[in-house]
């Protein structure tokens, strides 16, 4: 199985510890799939920023509409987070 080594709050710097720290503030806490993305902040922001514009962006949808797509795609693909 596959490993990669995490960012730990205590190690982030940079571009890396301003992502946690913005994660933290949208969510109250860290989620696991925002730090697997830490050993490369530049994938983490854009990550980060896909997100900020299929969530909030302009859209058709209602943000109900996306949060409930996110859950049953989630849950068809198996993920346990």
């Amino acid at each position: 199985m596959p490993y990669i080594r995490l960012t730990s709050d205590d190690e982030a710097t940079g571009e890396c510890q301003r992502e946690l720290e913005a994660a933290r503030r949208r969510g109250g806490r860290v989620w696991n799939i925002v730090r697997l993305m830490t050993p490369n902040p530049a994938v983490l922001r854009a990550s980060m920023q896909m997100y900020a514009a299929v969530m909030f962006g302009p859209s058709p949808l209602s943000r109900y509409q996306r949060e409930l797509l996110a859950v049953v795609v989630s849950k068809e693909n198996h993920c346990l987070y």
